[in-house]
Order: C-alpha cells, then sequence, then structure tokens
C-alpha cells in the first residue's frame, strides 16, 4: 500500500481479455494533420473505491483489523484501487491524520478523519465500499459520507458469521449492523447499494459478482456526469418518434450540441483529397471490413466525411453522436455514413442512427456498463409463432464487434428512391449469437422525466433471409414488454450491448438517477 492509505488498480490482462488490449484510436478522433490523437480515457480501466471500515468497539479488535486487510486483499485481488485510513499504532492516533484505531471508524472524529481523506481523492474516487467486519458503528459511518459529499455510489458489504463462533471474542452480529446501518444511510438521504446475500465473506465468488455490478453502477453514473452528446442535422422528417427535449437533458447534465449538415458539407468540400486525415481514414475504413464492389470515389466521400466529423467531435469533447443519415446525406453528398458510424461505435463512441439522441444516450450508458460497443437497432420483425422471439434489424451501421461475419454494401431500402450510387456504406451481415442486454432512455417531455427500460436476453443462433444487419432475440417476457412499449410511447429503436448488465444499469438509472425504469419483467421502479 502507499502512503495515505491509497492502492493504485491494477489491470489484470486476465480479465481484460484480447479485443480489450490497448489500442489506438479506433473511432479516428483527432484534428487534421493530428491523426490519431487520443480524446477518451481508457473506459476498462478499474474503478478506484474508498473503503470505509466500520467498528463497534466492545467487539474483538482482531475482527476489524483482520477485515479490514482481507477486504483490501479481496478489492486488491479483483484489480480495483483502493482509498482507506491506515491502521494507527497502538496507543492512539498519534496525531495521524489519516489513521484511526484498526484504521476503521467508530467514532465521529473518525468520521472526519475519513470524510478528509475521501476528499483528498475525490476526483480519482468512483464509489465508496462500506466493510463490516462487526456491526459497526451506524452514526459514524453515516457521517463519514455526510462530511465527504462526494456524490458517488455506496456499497455495503457485512461479513458473516459462523456457527460455531457465536461467543463473545469472534462474533461479529454484522447481520444485525448492517440493518442499522443502512437505516442511518437512508435517514441521511444516502443512496447506497447491497450485496445479492445480506451478508458475504470478501473471498467469496458472490461478493466478485457483487462488486462487479458495483464497478459497472459506478462506471455508469461517472461517465453520465457533464456528458455531451452530438447531433448532425435535423431528423428525418417522416420519424416523430426520434423526439426529444434538450432541456430535459440539459437538466440532467446532458448537454446536446448540434450540427447543420450544410455545415458538415461545407467543411468536406474544403478538404484536400491528400490530407492526412482524409488519407489515414481512408485506410482505416479499407482495413475494417471487406469494401469489394463499392467505388472508390464513395470511399473517398467517407473518409473525407470522417475527418470533418472526427474534427468536430473532437473539438467539441463529444462521447457519443447521432446522424441525420436519410435522405438529405445521399441526395447531396451521395453516400450513406454508416461505416463512419459503426467505426465510432467500434471505437466506444457511441452513434446513433436517424438523429436519435436519446438511442444515442441508451447506447453510451450501455457502453459504460461493460465496456464493450453497442449498437442501436429496430424492433423489427416477429419470428414465427414464437412470442419470446423477434427479428432486430438495421440498415445498418453495427459495430462490428455484433456480426459473426460483415461486409461493405449499399442501403437497399432509400436506393430505389435516391439511386444505388448514393447509398454505399453500410455495414451487413448477420448478427453473432451470445447474451445481449438492451436498453432504451427516452425524455418524457409531460412528466419532465427522464425514463426508460432495461433487460436482458439472447441473440439466437437463427438466420433470417434478410439485407441490412439483422439477428434474432430471444427475450423472456417480450409480449408484456412490447405492449410496455406501446402502451407507453417508447420509440422502436433500442440500444443492445453483447454483454449481461441490466441490473447494473437499473440501479444506476432507477436507484442513483431516479429515471423511471422498468425492469425486466415487471412495472416501473418508480
Amino acid at each position: 500500500m502507499e502512503s495515505g492509505g491509497v492502492r493504485a488498480p491494477r489491470l489484470q490482462a486476465a480479465n481484460r481479455g484480447p479485443r480489450h488490449a490497448a489500442r489506438p484510436n479506433s473511432a479516428g478522433i483527432g484534428r487534421a494533420g493530428r491523426p490519431g490523437r487520443e480524446t477518451l480515457g481508457d473506459p476498462l480501466a478499474k474503478n478506484t473505491f474508498g473503503v470505509l471500515i466500520g467498528n463497534r468497539g466492545f467487539f474483538p479488535g482482531e475482527l476489524a483489523r483482520e477485515g479490514r486487510r482481507r477486504i483490501l486483499d479481496a478489492l486488491a485481488k479483483a484489480g480495483y484501487g483502493t482509498v482507506c485510513l491506515d491502521e494507527a499504532p497502538e496507543g492512539g492516533t498519534a496525531g495521524d491524520l489519516l489513521a484511526t484505531r484498526y484504521g476503521a471508524v467508530e467514532t465521529h472524529a473518525d468520521a472526519r478523519r475519513c470524510a478528509d481523506l475521501f476528499r483528498r481523492h475525490r476526483e480519482t474516487l468512483d464509489g465508496i465500499v462500506i466493510a463490516l467486519p462487526n456491526f459497526g458503528d451506524e452514526r459514524a459511518a453515516a457521517d463519514a459520507l455526510r462530511l465527504a459529499g462526494l456524490d458517488v455510489p455506496v456499497l455495503v458489504q457485512a461479513f458473516p458469521d459462523q456457527p460455531e463462533k457465536m461467543l463473545m471474542g469472534h462474533r461479529r452480529d454484522s447481520f444485525c449492523g448492517k440493518i442499522s446501518v443502512c437505516n442511518n444511510l437512508w435517514q441521511y438521504g444516502i443512496r447506497f447499494s447491497l450485496t445479492t446475500d445480506h451478508t458475504v465473506a470478501p473471498e467469496d465468488a458472490a461478493f466478485g459478482a457483487d462488486l462487479a455490478r458495483f464497478a459497472a453502477v459506478c462506471r455508469v453514473l461517472k461517465g453520465l456526469k457533464q456528458l455531451r452528446i452530438g447531433v448532425i442535422g435535423a431528423r428525418p422528417a417522416a420519424f416523430n418518434t426520434v423526439r426529444f427535449s434538450e432541456k430535459l437533458l440539459e437538466r440532467e447534465g446532458i448537454t446536446v450540441e448540434p450540427l447543420d449538415l450544410s455545415e458538415v458539407f461545407g467543411r468536406v468540400g474544403r478538404l484536400a483529397d491528400s490530407a492526412a486525415a482524409v488519407k489515414a481514414k481512408l485506410e482505416q475504413i479499407r482495413g475494417y471490413v471487406p469494401t469489394e464492389g463499392v467505388p472508390e470515389a464513395a470511399l473517398l466521400k467517407m473518409a473525407k466525411l470522417g475527418a470533418v466529423v472526427g474534427d468536430w467531435i473532437a473539438d467539441n469533447g463529444l462521447a457519443a453522436s447521432s446522424i441525420q443519415c436519410w435522405t438529405a446525406m445521399e441526395e447531396y453528398f451521395g453516400v450513406v455514413p454508416c461505416t463512419l458510424m459503426s467505426l465510432m461505435s467500434e471505437g466506444l463512441m457511441s452513434s446513433a442512427c436517424e438523429a436519435d439522441v436519446a438511442g444515442a444516450l441508451s447506447m453510451h450508458a450501455l457502453q459504460l456498463a461493460a465496456g464493450t460497443p453497442s449498437a442501436l437497432v429496430d424492433w423489427n420483425n416477429n419470428y414465427g409463432g414464437d412470442g419470446e422471439k423477434a427479428v432486430i434489424f438495421h440498415c445498418s451501421n453495427l459495430p462490428k464487434h455484433f456480426f459473426a461475419e460483415a461486409k461493405m454494401d449499399f442501403q437497399e431500402i432509400i436506393a430505389g428512391s435516391v439511386g444505388k450510387a448514393n447509398t454505399f456504406g453500410t455495414i451487413v451481415g448477420p448478427l453473432k449469437a451470445g447474451p445481449i442486454t438492451y436498453c432504451r432512455l427516452s425524455t418524457d417531455e409531460y412528466a419532465g422525466k427522464m425514463r426508460g427500460y432495461v433487460g436482458e436476453g439472447e441473440i439466437t443462433p437463427d438466420r433470417p433471409r434478410s439485407f441490412g444487419g439483422y439477428g434474432v432475440v430471444r427475450i423472456p417476457g417480450l409480449p408484456a414488454l412490447l405492449q410496455y412499449i406501446c402502451q407507453n410511447g417508447f420509440e422502436h429503436h433500442v440500444a443492445v450491448n453483447a454483454s449481461r448488465h441490466a441490473a447494473a444499469l437499473q440501479e444506476a438509472l432507477g436507484h442513483y438517477r431516479g429515471w423511471v425504469m422498468r425492469p425486466a419483467g415487471g412495472p416501473s421502479s418508480h
């Protein structure tokens, strides 16, 4: 442990996996002449947690000392950074403001020390873990969080007793103490998360799963703070469904930055074919998916469009975007933007079609939880007579992360009206089978609230004959979900991510942000 009770996060290659290795800026964000400039932090970096060890003085001190060691070791082995009070030497704190008896919090003075330590690290702390190796002092724990004033998620963990160690000297009573701590947090108006089991040992796999869920909650909430989303062009006139309220988003700390399509086309027109950013983007496009049959002129237009959009995103500090993808783009520029949007989403810079800003927000929330690319699809077709199956589809701009196989093609739906030659740039193919989390967020102007729904399912191995990007999903309780979507006026777009993070999103958005969220298979959370 470093000085001041701080352990830096440890990134474990086994946890990151091959596709999570450090990589160049795959979103292609950067100024012309400075290709490859990274503008995003590592979305897969491990969280850092403040750790508060609860203690009540008449319980054996060794329980607090041993509990502190075990919880910090468990967090370190999982790769998380920690900030925790040091253990004072025998005889008191010796004036050390970063140390207390057993490194725990049991008095108001300890609470002030803990709060001061957490405030010193407010820029790096993603959440707080309260660990109770014994009953703990509920007031001191709540006081420490109130005084710290960090506004981050809190996870409450309690150590289990053993039946053969229920006499004083080994007895913990954390089971009861956790209820008291939570009661005080509730009284103080501090929102908190719970482990799945009421008591759980730090070494248990169940606690590891709780930590992973809590870390995802922290990533979502942190990533939504001061979020900036770009929108290029107006929504398609025929799609009232993607209307949204900028004012409601701004109230939630989410800013929308618009850019008119005419400005984009003007900037593209001033960009030389030989510009370094254009060449770099063209090389990236050619290396992304097979482009056989796509005219070179169309690829060059995509590269110039990508360079302009990349500059705009970098200049404005945007984390996600949405684009008017038909039909002005095809009629007056001559390509679809799908490849560029797919590249951005693949690079964890979510990009939604049809100027669906709330859809981009949905994608971004999923991406924050999972650390992997999200896609925006249509709830598009039934699949035979199975009520829990449906076809999801888009034309498509899906990131290649989702495809079993993919290539670049033309947009078959609008080719008949604007001409095939003007519609090259879609990324098409069947989606690979596996788990998914789906999420849709929306602005409810009539209630003045954010709302949404979230759940899990799977992409099945079924392969319908189709064009675009397509797959069959199985969603438990899909008929009831579709009823809810229609009755409550939700959009036909839904964001998906190839992971299982519905619980984390439900907790982050419904519990912490206070948005009206319908969990999978149930009524709304408010």
